[in-house]
């Protein structure tokens, strides 16, 4: 819910997500390095609205035919049987500012 209005989000909730992996569109130019898990508040205080459903658009699908022309170069699509994703070609966020 709260990653949303940034901009354009390319996995379903749940999806399991590593550092350098590419999960949305950033609604500006630049990159942000975001952490998309969110864990819930365990306390015995109640607070109203808390476990309100949140209404999230449906990610965007890529084919590997779309996802080519779309990555930039400092991005690699990553191909496995079950999935097409999106990810950095360096994963690690500390090592990619060094290189720049």
């Amino acid at each position: 819910g709260k990653l949303q209005p940034r901009g354009d989000m390319f996995i379903n909730p749940g999806v399991e997500v590593y550092p350098g992996m590419i999960i949305g569109e950033h609604s500006r130019d630049n990159d942000l390095e975001v952490n998309p898990i969110e864990a819930k508040q365990l306390t015995n205080m109640r607070a109203a609205g808390a476990d309100e459903k949140v209404q999230l658009t449906p990610p965007r699908d890529f084919t590997l035919e779309e996802m080519i022309p779309y990555l930039q170069p400092d991005e690699m699509a990553e191909v496995t049987p079950s999935t097409i994703r999106m990810r950095k070609q360096i994963l690690d966020p500390n090592l990619r500012k060094r290189k720049k």
